[in-house]
């Protein structure tokens, strides 16, 4: 099974550049596996484009149609329906086209229980890329959070984890982390610019490692 490509179906919002990384890496034969789709939140998100130009089937899932179909009438539960319904299609989606793992690289959208419970149903794993370390800046806003702790003195590193995906946002099981120190003197496009740098790496080391847990267990199951 070990010489089994792996089949991933990744999940993006923007320009793409993990999913490039990924491309890249199933093209040279560093990762053991092919993108059977790409799947988008946003429309205008540049990974459909590099997606399309490698001949991989994309598609575009957005939450706005749910919001115009599912109005809450409490202000307390805004959109919660909408959301709700959203990612059950959302895994619907997903799980027609049979992955051995999804990938999150990228992906803007925080996870329902709707999604997570039919993929963990059908056996299916959930990674993710999220540029902070296990514990630390969780959710959208890592990057910045870390350079105001590192102006502020508080640290002088961050870092970067390919995760398991749990209901708990940026909580799951690490499977790879990095430490990337922060450098005196350096602005925060340029922090930014060298964890992705870094990212384009973990994400294909994270993705193999995952694929190579997924086989063990299915041989031991």
């Amino acid at each position: 099974m070990s010489e089994t490509k792996a089949k991933l179906t990744v999940l993006i919002s923007g320009s793409g550049s993990n999913l490039q990384a990924l491309i890249d890496a199933c093209a040279n034969g560093s990762l053991n596996a092919e993108i059977i789709r790409v799947v988008s939140n946003k429309k205008a998100a540049f990974g459909l484009e590099r997606a399309q130009k490698a001949h991989i089937p994309t598609a575009y899932h957005n939450l706005l149609e749910y919001k115009k179909r599912f109005p809450d009438a409490s202000e307390s539960k805004k959109f919660e329906h909408a959301r709700s319904e959203y990612d059950r299609d959302l895994a619907t989606l997903v799980l027609a086209d049979k992955p051995d793992l999804v990938v999150c690289a990228g992906w803007m959208h925080i996870l329902a229980p709707t999604f997570l419970e039919p993929l963990k149903e059908a056996a299916v794993p959930v990674i993710n890329l999220h540029p902070a370390l296990p514990g630390q800046f969780n959710g959208a806003h890592a990057i910045d959070e870390a350079y105001r702790a590192f102006q502020e003195g508080k640290i002088d590193h961050t870092g970067i984890m390919i995760h398991y995906v749990i209901l708990e946002v940026d909580m799951g099981e690490p499977i790879v982390t990095r430490e990337i120190p922060i450098r005196k003197g350096e602005s925060q496009d340029e922090l930014e610019q060298r964890i992705h740098e870094n990212e384009w790496q973990l994400i294909v080391q994270g993705t193999q490692k995952a694929i190579n847990t997924l086989w063990k267990s299915r041989q031991s199951a």
